[in-house]
């Protein structure tokens, strides 16, 4: 999300029964493209320095977002990696 800029156009996807969504970026500057296509432009964008955590978020939320930060954050294939972390420290 640090990578999508205003104008950016996402497609969002929720499947009720299944308990199961995606967030796809998918268009810019009035081009579409697939959602393979968005996740490579993604992954070449830096992150915006214009973005920080709210300085009064609460301790277990600040503890959650180190331990994803740690195990290779949520596109790392899981919420926590134990043993990324485990090394880590």
């Amino acid at each position: 999300m640090g990578k999508l800029r205003d104008a950016d156009v996402i497609r969002i996807v929720i499947d009720r029964h299944r308990g199961e969504g995606t967030v796809d970026f998918i268009g810019e500057d009035g081009k579409t493209f697939s959602a393979g296509e968005g996740a490579k432009i993604l992954a070449q964008r830096k992150t915006r320095d214009d973005l920080a955590p709210h300085p009064q978020l609460p301790d277990d939320t600040r503890l959650w977002a180190a331990l994803q930060n740690a195990s290779g954050g949520t596109w790392g294939g899981c919420v926590f990696d134990v043993e990324k972390i485990t090394a880590r420290l």
